[in-house]
């Protein structure tokens, strides 16, 4: 690698899989630069976030960053947990 160059990753899931690409970007790149070269599917994509932190497309990336893309939410995190305590509890 380069001096001017980073090494990034994109990865894109869905439940129970995975896709990743490694990228060689020029120093300066930003997590758009990064999205636009994975030539992952970009459908339904909700935002982007570097190693579990939500940023813009505008963020500057370091050498080594991982961009996530990330989905929308199908059922909210709470109510996931009330549920199943609740059948939990309906099982004692």
């Amino acid at each position: 690698m380069s001096a001017g160059t980073i090494r990034v990753r994109v990865v894109l899931a869905w439940p129970r899989r995975f896709e990743e690409v490694e990228l060689r970007l020029p120093a300066g790149a930003r997590v758009a630069d990064a999205i636009a070269s994975s030539g992952l599917p970009l459908e339904g994509i909700d935002g982007q976030a570097v190693f579990g932190e939500r940023v813009d497309t505008g963020a500057l990336l370091n050498d080594g960053d991982r961009i996530e893309l990330l989905r929308p939410l199908v059922a909210d995190p709470k109510d996931a947990r009330r549920r199943r305590a609740s059948e939990r509890l309906q099982q004692k």
